[in-house]
């Protein structure tokens, strides 16, 4: 595939700005670009980018009824009651779930977790989950990642003696639960500053409300760090301001002294001795603690991450990875199914998103097929798969485009729904699936702009290979943790060739490890272009080319800088 390459050149005050800016950090005038393309245009306003400072997360009580939800979990406590910690079976719910559990265990000891089986209770709060919390005397549920739309569930716990304290960070409708309290920045009647937290994150702040209102030591909290880490990676929310503190402290507690259940998954994953990125979560950590909820039950992820004794870690562990290695392949036979349902559809070249259905795809994958479906047809997708006598469905966005609006236009088909601007889950009438495709493609085509639905690559700025210092590559590490409001910054060189030893690898031949110069220089560039074999023969015809990609360590050569080629194209003097 090749991309469409965007770049805005910078005015001659934004490259005196990025000078002045660059010799007050040490820091080249190309790094200090990318700060000032984030905002960022001050010597303190980068310090704090640079180095995020727990003592600047914002007060938890800021949050709508967090003194609400705290004073009920400390009467809870006093009085004694049973509390259940109850949670969503995905990455955000079961990190969320086990640092709550693993806080409030160390002053606590009356409390149990639960989280509902995709298949037999479905999303968020189940009836079934309810009952067996009357019938444990449960008197409080702490619900993470989940219940902001349980109304009639909740209004039927309550009916049984039990209280509801929600901890989530999806959309709400305009009528909520009749629960306790709610915590959730996405309330429109919540003032707190930052919108984006995970399910996860709005678990921290609560956690952090109740060890401030107790005088507890907020070190006591910094060993979960590594949950919030993995959650805001594995659900893709803006690694920014709150998200960005919680991520790079998180990352380094992951890196230092993870928890045990995380330290098992590293070993398992090959993790060990490397420092683990956000992109490690999101590849290879946070599919394995997904792939429980997806193949049996997410409790047995939730088991593991509060598990204190590293050998049973590692027998859980290994465990959960044989759920991964069986989802990794239904997830690429699905997915090779829908490819071929696409291939046969005549309209959908002229469609602006695609709905699938198949009523015999295992319903805990097929939100991994709608991103895979997404990355290769850059269109807002849904796949549905049967459930009973329902459909159940799940939808994944492209860059820019809120999906969880698009579902919301076709409410009036649907019999439950929720998520966020990039994914959003849904369940209706199987015989009313027709409808909501149509539907679903007419709000899409209205409200889609062209560009949604391109191949594109933001280049962020167009260096020769003398600017590829020790120095760069060192101080672009400090640009971390990357991802959604933050994405690793993508740069571009113009006429580069091959350096006479390029060659294709990989067991299918489908990846080209290559050696590059350019005409400014003699340096030697080592970089790899993952899946990109195609473009090998005209690397080797001797003619120059332009790449854009990454810079990466090269796992290798520790330390050494590594090009990850995103995209290449024949040398044009093409428009950037």
């Amino acid at each position: 595939m090749h991309f469409k390459w965007k770049y805005s050149t910078p005015s001659s005050e934004q490259d005196v700005q990025a000078k002045e800016l660059g010799t007050k950090l040490g820091i080249s005038p190309i790094l200090a670009q990318l700060l000032i393309k984030r905002g960022i245009t001050t010597e303190s306003a980068a310090k704090r980018f640079f180095r995020p400072q727990l003592a600047d997360l914002i007060n938890p009580f800021l949050m709508k009824d967090m003194d609400i939800a705290v004073d009920r979990l400390n009467d809870a406590m006093g009085r004694k009651e049973r509390i259940m910690v109850y949670g969503d079976y995905d990455v955000d719910g079961c990190t969320a779930v086990a640092l709550v559990y693993k806080f409030l265990q160390q002053f606590y000891s009356n409390i149990e977790y639960y989280i509902p089986d995709r298949y037999d209770e479905g999303y968020g709060v189940s009836r079934k989950g309810i009952d067996y919390a009357k019938e444990k005397g449960v008197k409080l549920i702490i619900i993470l990642d989940c219940g902001i739309k349980a109304i009639d569930e909740i209004a039927y716990a309550k009916s049984l003696g039990i209280d509801f304290i929600i901890c989530d960070h999806h959309v709400p409708d305009e009528i909520m639960p009749d629960a306790v309290a709610i915590l959730n920045p996405k309330r429109p009647d919540d003032t707190f500053p930052f919108k984006h937290l995970c399910g996860c994150g709005v678990g921290f702040k609560f956690m952090q409300g109740f060890a401030k209102n107790n005088g507890i030591p907020f070190s006591r909290l910094i060993p979960l760090l590594d949950f919030c880490a993995v959650a805001i990676a594995a659900d893709i929310v803006p690694v920014e301001d709150e998200n960005r503190i919680l991520a790079f402290h998180g990352l380094k507690q992951l890196n230092q002294n993870p928890s045990v259940g995380l330290k098992a998954i590293i070993d398992i994953c090959g993790l060990n001795g490397r420092e683990i990125s956000m992109s490690d979560i999101v590849f290879k950590i946070g599919p394995r603690i997904n792939a429980s909820g997806r193949m049996e039950n997410g409790k047995e992820s939730v088991d593991l991450l509060v598990e204190k004794d590293f050998s049973s870690a590692l027998r859980m562990g290994k465990h959960i990875n044989e759920y991964n290695e069986q989802r990794k392949d239904i997830d690429k036979q699905m997915t090779e199914e829908a490819n071929q349902i696409v291939s046969r559809l005549d309209s959908q070249a002229h469609r602006s998103s695609i709905v699938l259905y198949d009523e015999g795809w295992k319903k805990g994958v097929i939100g991994i097929v709608a991103s895979r479906l997404t990355e290769i047809y850059f269109r807002p997708t849904v796949v549905i798969t049967r459930d009973g006598e329902l459909a159940t469905g799940s939808a994944r966005s492209v860059t820019g485009f809120d999906v969880y609006s698009a579902i919301k236009s076709c409410r009036d088909l649907l019999i439950n729904f929720g998520g966020h601007t990039y994914a959003a889950g849904l369940t209706l009438k199987w015989e009313n699936i027709h409808e909501f495709r149509e539907r679903f493609q007419k709000y899409v085509e209205e409200h889609i702009e062209p560009e949604q639905t391109e191949a594109t690559l933001d280049i962020d700025a167009v260096i020769d290979f003398k600017d590829i210092t020790k120095k760069l590559h060192s101080d672009l590490k400090k640009f971390a943790p990357f991802g959604p409001g933050n994405q690793k910054p993508i740069f571009c060189s113009i006429g580069v060739y091959d350096y006479g030893t390029s060659k294709v690898v990989g067991r299918e031949q489908e990846h080209i490890k290559l050696e590059l110069v350019d005409s400014k220089s003699s340096n030697i560039v080592n970089g790899i272009a993952f899946g990109q074999s195609a473009s090998a023969r005209y690397i080797k015809s001797k003619r120059s080319f332009d790449i854009a990609y990454t810079i990466e360590d090269n796992v290798f050569k520790h330390n050494q800088a590594q090009l990850q080629i995103e995209d290449i194209r024949p040398n044009e003097q093409q428009e950037l």
